[in-house]
């Protein structure tokens, strides 16, 4: 999604040039240009896929809403594992219209996770819980703090469901380092998500996510906590962001993969 002006094939092309060995891929421009034609493109290449994003919003009251997003999520599982990632990001929806009832939101996902945990872990995917910043608790996600995520996923094995760490989301809660240190202790970090916070925000403020560099977090501290907590896994920069997505694809992509090394411990 940094780069998502570009097809898969110049994404791929991008990514080997730039010597990148692994990418995070999302449904909508693998579901278009064919789930089995994308694991082929990206395998092709010599590139992994790091996760798939995404599944989730769980949170629905209607029957019908909630078994339609379960089959979804099933189907997510089934794109993941083609692609020859173990691990789905799951954003976990916001409230059904008219609730103010949070609590009762957070315990239909677990609902959830209790039906596609297993089927996850059946075909060796694992499902990353990310709690969003709370500007999106009302209608993306009422995850909002890594406790919150952590609560949820410790109801599970840690081989089917996790959290995700991704510092635009979480860099203002002081308790999120500690948290980091109880996921770590049960193998829960499937992932590690980076991306800068600059002000002011867009209007919308879903596409305000900084490049790397640009924002107030120290994206070094963050890696030494994840790494501190015993991560060794990949780590992806996921960039929401009009302007970036309005320049040439190739140069944003060399921008970022910059970035990282000027930002981020090699």
């Amino acid at each position: 999604m940094t780069v998502k002006q570009l097809s898969l094939p110049e994404l791929v092309d991008g990514c080997r040039d730039l010597g990148i060995p692994a990418v995070g891929l999302w449904r909508a421009p693998v579901q278009a240009y064919g789930v089995d034609a994308a694991a082929k493109l990206v395998r092709d290449a010599g590139l992994t896929v790091t996760t798939l994003c995404r599944g989730g919003f769980l949170t629905a009251t209607d029957p019908a809403e909630r078994a339609a997003a379960l089959a979804d999520n099933r189907r997510a599982v089934d794109e993941a594992a083609t692609l020859g990632t173990d691990t789905l990001v799951l954003v976990s929806g916001g409230l059904p219209a008219g609730s103010k009832d949070l609590r009762g939101a957070r315990e239909r996902i677990a609902d959830a996770l209790a039906e596609l945990g297993p089927y996850a872990e059946e075909h060796g995917v694992r499902l990353a819980i990310e709690p969003l910043h709370p500007m999106y608790a009302s209608d993306r996600c009422v995850v909002s703090t890594l406790a919150q995520a952590l609560d949820l996923a410790e109801r599970f094995p840690a081989r089917q469901v996790g959290v995700t760490v991704d510092t635009y989301h979480i860099w203002w809660d002081d308790t999120a380092p500690a948290q980091i240190v109880r996921a770590g202790a049960q193998d829960r970090i499937h992932t590690f998500q980076l991306a800068d916070w600059t002000t002011p925000l867009p209007e919308g403020v879903l596409n305000g996510r900084g490049q790397i560099g640009d924002g107030a977090i120290d994206m070094r501290e963050w890696q030494g906590y994840v790494e501190a907590a015993g991560y060794t896994g990949a780590i992806e920069v996921e960039l929401f962001n009009d302007v970036l997505w309005a320049r040439d694809g190739r140069e944003v992509l060399a921008e970022t993969a910059r970035r990282f090394t000027e930002n981020v411990r090699p």
